[in-house]
């Protein structure tokens, strides 16, 4: 494991002392700082008051659980999100996708794994994308993406995202006349042979596109049956 050029805080929320200690083990070896909370409640405070780069979040704890930690999170910031789940449940990934979360590792997980997912959610946040998307500013029609600072927005107007929503609309915007397979995305996020279902692919474009809505842009992406996602007109057409 290569470790992390810069450092970096994550916050390991779970009730099982047992893996935030084995995770604490892991992403120090890996060059970057923890921080511990054993409830949603402190999980809660502690990314609110401490404001860690990253959040390991378990699903199911006492006192709030993950998903409602992540609701709350969302309503206010943008801070990445893995979650931890004891269940390999499609519907609980889903909505936990819906709601922001950035990626999901299931129990029993391989401590590696998690550094891996923890490393490749921090290299998108400190903006280095694909050498395929090498623009730091895109526009198209409303739409405007700042990819230095992370930043999208729509007639002006903030569209606040998480870090794979905005890599999914940065790969799209730097090609607009293309069409991107579900699978073609999930290698632009995350290299070739990254673990993810097209399902997630879906809620995350499912995601952006209700965040676009309720700032009046409801072309922002466009479905082709059968292939896949690409630009829409953004307002333009």
């Amino acid at each position: 494991m290569i470790p992390c050029p810069m450092p970096r805080t994550i916050l390991i929320a779970d009730d099982d002392p047992h893996i935030r200690q084995l995770l604490v083990f892991a992403l120090s070896k890996a060059g970057l700082d923890t921080i511990e909370a054993e409830d949603g409640e402190a999980a809660l405070a502690t990314a609110r008051d401490r404001a860690p780069d990253l959040i390991v979040l378990d699903i199911n704890m006492p006192r709030m659980d993950g998903i409602e930690v992540c609701r709350r999170l969302r309503a206010d910031s943008n801070l990445p999100i893995l979650f931890l789940s004891s269940r390999d449940d499609e519907i609980d990934r889903v909505l936990g996708i819906e709601l922001g979360a950035d990626d999901y590792v299931t129990k029993p997980f391989s401590p590696r794994e998690v550094v891996a997912r923890v490393m490749a959610i921090l290299r998108r946040v400190a903006g280095r994308p694909p050498s395929t998307v090498a623009a730091t500013a895109l526009g198209h029609g409303r739409l405007a993406l700042d990819a230095d600072g992370w930043l999208a927005s729509w007639a002006g107007t903030p569209v606040p995202l998480t870090a794979t929503e905005f890599g999914i609309l940065r790969t799209l915007a730097a090609m607009p006349s293309k069409v991107f397979s579900r699978d073609a995305i999930i290698d632009r996020l995350h290299g070739p042979g990254f673990a993810i279902t097209d399902r997630t692919i879906d809620s995350h474009v499912r995601n952006l596109r209700g965040k676009f809505a309720r700032v009046g842009g409801h072309d922002v992406i466009e479905t082709r049956a059968g292939i896949g996602y690409r630009l829409g007109p953004c307002g333009a057409g």
